[in-house]
C-alpha cells in the first residue's frame, strides 16, 4: 500500500528480497482484513442503533457523539445520519472485499512465479494425540435448552 509504483514491478533480486516482499504482501493483506472487521463491526454497530431508535417517536429526544463532543438532538435528525453513515460504511466495506480479492490474486501469483510453499510448525501439524489443535477463541456459546 505504501511501496511505491516502480518497486512493485521491479523483479527481486535473491531469496531474502523474495521472502521481504512475500512478508510485506501477507502483511498488507492482513491489514486490509483488519479494516474491514473494524468497519463490519461499525455496521453492525449503526444497525443495533437505527433498530433501536427507529421505532421510537421522531420528536424524541436522543444524544449524538459528533467529532468527540456528545449534542443534543431529536430522533428525526439524528436517523437519517446514522443511516447515511451506515451505507457509506458498507461501501468502503466492498471497497475493501475488491481489494482483499485483488491482494490474494496478487499473492497467488506471487507464490506460483516463485514456488512459495508455506510450511505449517510442528505445533499445528500435529499435537500429542496426533490430531490438529483447534482455538476456541471468540465463540459464545450459551446454557443447553431444556427442550431436548
Amino acid at each position: 500500500m505504501a511501496s511505491r509504483p516502480e518497486d512493485e514491478h521491479r523483479e527481486p533480486i535473491n531469496e531474502q528480497a523474495v521472502a521481504n516482499k512475500y512478508g510485506i504482501m501477507r502483511s498488507e493483506l492482513n491489514q486490509i482484513y483488519s479494516k474491514i472487521t473494524e468497519l463490519e463491526m461499525e455496521v453492525s454497530e449503526h444497525s443495533l442503533v437505527i433498530n433501536a431508535i427507529q421505532p421510537l417517536e421522531p420528536s424524541r429526544r436522543c444524544y449524538r457523539m459528533i467529532g468527540g463532543v456528545l449534542v443534543e438532538r431529536t430522533i428525526k435528525e439524528v436517523l437519517p445520519a446514522v443511516q447515511r453513515n451506515k451505507e457509506g460504511l458498507e461501501e468502503v466495506v466492498a471497497r475493501l472485499n475488491e481489494a482483499l480479492e485483488r491482494k490474494k490474486k496478487e499473492i497467488a501469483e506471487f507464490e506460483a512465479k516463485y514456488k512459495i510453499k508455506i510450511r505449517k510448525s510442528d505445533s499445528e501439524t500435529n499435537d500429542d494425540s496426533g490430531r490438529k489443535e483447534v482455538s476456541s477463541q471468540g465463540v459464545l456459546v450459551g446454557p443447553a435448552s431444556g427442550s431436548e
